[in-house]
């Protein structure tokens, strides 16, 4: 996983294919739980699977991250098999999804 600080505010992170994935979303949970201070942007562009696993492991971060630490979290480049689960599942209805990460960015200074 690339971690990369896009500002002071904003983690940009480009998530990988399982089973990498899972470390991934456990290293990015240990990260906001410490630092509450930064909005977050997954890019999704690499991952072609997602599980049941990492599907409560998306939902725990966007609890910690949304409602617990009141900030902001964008998800990208999701390509059409993990869109699939993501329309099944009805997270389409609970995430903020962008078609790329430019745009995804870009959502953070809307209000």
């Amino acid at each position: 996983m690339a971690i990369q600080n896009w500002s002071e505010n904003v983690l940009l992170v480009e998530l990988s294919d399982d089973p990498q994935f899972t470390d991934d979303l456990d290293a990015l949970l240990k990260i906001v739980q410490s630092d509450a201070g930064k909005d977050v942007v997954l890019s999704f562009q690499n991952v072609g699977f997602l599980n049941s696993s990492n599907i409560a492991k998306l939902l725990k971060l966007r609890k910690i991250q949304v409602v617990n630490n009141h900030r902001k979290l964008k998800l990208c480049a999701i390509n059409t098999h993990v869109w699939g689960v993501f329309l099944i599942t009805g997270l389409d209805k609970i995430f903020e999804v962008y078609d790329d990460v430019a745009t995804g960015l870009a959502s953070l200074q809307m209000p």
